[in-house]
């Protein structure tokens, strides 16, 4: 009997491990085809592995995704839900996935609590606006575009790419996918392989004799998103690639010329790699920059936007990546250059209604702002590929939205209004606080809440000065004359106009030996966080006015003391305080400041301002106190 049950837990033991062996099987292919980017084939494994009852956080991830990047929604969320109540130790980027997936099946309220989530999860991640401000905002810019669904439109995936001289809209299009009979499908979503077509631009703004383009353009792969130069004869498209050493799909961007209306000499940029994508180019209006979408290593996110000088001789230098005022940890693609140099692009990380939405920046602007263009351009569906004429203010764009002839399709727009940027008017007079005359050409420098300066006005006649700024955002207003002390004060702008006078008081005090600058400028200390050196931003701030003033005063030399608080032993703070000390004199020196005049002690903790020696019980703010640096005059 003993020995017939050792038998029966024996045999088990090797079922349970076959089947084991079978669904590691199966989830290593899935996990193949997953980085293969073949999603349907990917999901399909993972759906059976996961009703078996297999539970983990990857399969979870991926099989979520697998439906996200095919914009199947409602799936999606299914999975990412199934996520959150897995685990607590969720990324950011799945917060925004579930947040995206469920705004586009209706679910608003509980997408809104996701993304505040996913918001408060970006690592060093900065927002003056509030959930509430976003969604005003994008109703505020709604309603400005009228929209026609195109007569090219097929049943399969048609969307745009760049307009040729003004004449023909270059598109991608799988064709009509009920005549389709090749096996040749595309892993990603089982469809055919796209094709680039141009399609003559009427003047009524349709779309007319689509046909496929001649030339050495269009093979067996996807081609899609074309652009061209200023004058229509070179094209850059996108074209995916198998032949990396991993076999995974990859995406490039070539360039081809139009010789006899044909497109040939088809060639691959230097800046692509097999080991990563890049695609969806636009060109500036001079030519001389690129920009497109790339997963490169180094990116805030999955996709982020890049730009590239491009040489005369074509030749391709220095890629930079656009920055986190753009890019996000989501997806970010499908650039589009106006001849304005104003930038839209399409994006899945910042707050949209869905999916893809598309966004609009001025990158003529010294502090640009961003914004969602709003219904009907926007929907909660995939909103891409946005081109638009500066002069007409008409343009084409691709959506997958539920309306459509096909899977994706091209409209065609009439941009009716300007885009609203939400700009506030900060107005002031400068005047003198005794006698209560106007101060002409005084100096008014608005600077940002990292004490970047955006601008610097002078008073006019009236001694009135005007800016016009984004709104809900804080600055520091400065306004300085000669003889005269600096004043500055703190304004958040809000919706209307924004009043910020000064009254400056005469600079009645004489620069002698032994006088604070300081008390003589008004500024507060230099202070330090605890155990640093380094300077602070709001240091920065205060320094600069004793900048001008050695500035003001070529003989004038100063002597910089540094002071510790209490905490920590005696020799320590002494040591740390005149790092301090060389910090602050270094901060000068480095902005123009000759060594010579400047000397720079530290005190450590042997000239405190309030009780809190040693052993004292003491607040962080009487702590605080204790952390600074003045500037003795020495000579003048």
């Amino acid at each position: 009997m003993e020995k017939r049950l050792h038998i029966i837990i024996a045999a088990l033991l090797i079922m349970l491990g076959n089947i084991t062996f079978a669904q590691e099987a199966k989830l290593k292919k899935a996990n193949k085809n997953f980085k293969d980017l073949s999603y349907v084939k990917a999901a399909d494994v993972y759906e059976i592995i996961a009703e078996s009852g297999y539970k983990s956080q990857d399969l979870f991830e991926k099989l979520g995704d697998c439906y996200y990047f095919n914009a199947d929604y409602n799936k999606a969320q299914k999975w990412y839900a199934e996520l959150f109540a897995f685990s607590d130790e969720i990324k950011p980027k799945y917060y925004l996935r579930y947040s995206q997936a469920l705004n586009n099946i209706g679910e608003k309220e509980k997408a809104k609590t996701y993304y505040q989530q996913f918001l408060a999860k970006i690592p060093n991640g900065k927002t003056a606006l509030t959930l509430e401000d976003y969604i005003g905002r994008i109703e505020q810019n709604s309603d400005r575009y009228e929209i026609k669904n195109t007569s090219i439109n097929t049943n399969g995936v048609d969307f745009g790419g760049g307009v040729q001289n003004g004449e023909y809209l270059y598109f991608s299009s799988t064709g009509d996918t009920t005549s389709f009979k090749s096996s040749k499908t595309h892993a990603w979503n089982n469809l055919p392989f796209m094709n680039i077509y141009a399609a003559k631009i009427n003047e009524d703004h349709t779309l007319s004799e689509a046909k496929k383009i001649k030339g050495k353009v269009n093979t067996g792969f996807h081609e899609t998103s074309a652009v061209f130069t200023s004058d229509g004869k070179t094209m850059y498209f996108t074209r995916n690639n198998v032949d990396s050493e991993d076999n995974v799909n990859r995406l490039k961007i070539y360039r081809a010329t139009l010789i006899d209306g044909k497109w040939k000499n088809v060639e691959d940029l230097s800046i692509n790699s097999d080991y990563y994508s890049n695609a969806h180019p636009t060109l500036s209006a001079d030519d001389k920059t690129m920009y497109f979408a790339s997963d490169r290593p180094g990116g805030f996110g999955m996709t982020d936007l890049y730009m590239v000088n491009v040489s005369p001789d074509g030749t391709f230098q220095r890629v930079t990546n656009m920055g986190d005022f753009i890019n996000t940890s989501g997806r970010e693609s499908f650039p589009h250059i106006t001849s304005k140099n104003e930038l839209y692009f399409s994006s899945d990380g910042h707050f949209g209604l869905g999916g893809y939405d598309v966004f609009y920046t001025d990158l003529n602007e010294k502090n640009p702002e961003l914004y969602n263009v709003g219904e009907p351009i926007n929907s909660s569906y995939d909103d891409l590929a946005f081109t638009i004429n500066d002069t007409t203010r008409k343009g084409f764009f691709s959506s997958n939205r539920k309306d459509g002839k096909g899977l994706d399709d091209i409209y065609s727009f009439t941009e009716k209004e300007p885009i609203n940027k939400f700009e506030c008017e900060i107005v002031g007079t400068v005047t003198d606080k005794e006698t209560k005359a106007i101060i002409p050409n005084a100096t008014v420098s608005i600077y940002d809440i990292e004490t970047n300066l955006v601008a610097t006005l002078t008073t006019n006649a009236n001694g009135k000065y005007n800016m016009t700024l984004p709104c809900n955002t804080q600055y520091l207003v400065r306004a300085e004359k000669e003889t005269y002390t600096t004043k500055e004060d703190l304004i958040v702008l809000e919706n209307g106009e924004n009043t910020l006078n000064f009254e400056l008081e005469k600079d009645q005090k004489a620069i002698t030996v032994g006088s604070d600058i300081a008390e003589l400028l008004k500024i507060e200390n230099i202070y330090f966080d605890f155990d640093k050196s380094y300077i602070r931003p709001d240091a920065e701030i205060e320094l600069t006015k004793v900048l001008k003033l050695m500035n003001k005063y070529p003989l004038l030399k100063i002597d910089i003391r540094s002071h510790t608080d209490s905490r920590a032993n005696d020799d320590y703070n002494i040591a740390l305080s005149d790092r301090r000390a060389k910090s602050t004199r270094q901060y000068l020196i480095d902005n123009g400041i000759e060594a010579s005049r400047l000397t720079a002690k530290g005190y450590g903790e042997t000239q405190l301002v309030n009780q809190c020696s040693n052993g004292v019980e003491c607040t962080r703010a009487e702590h605080q106190a204790n952390r600074r640096s003045e500037f003795i005059v020495v000579e003048n």
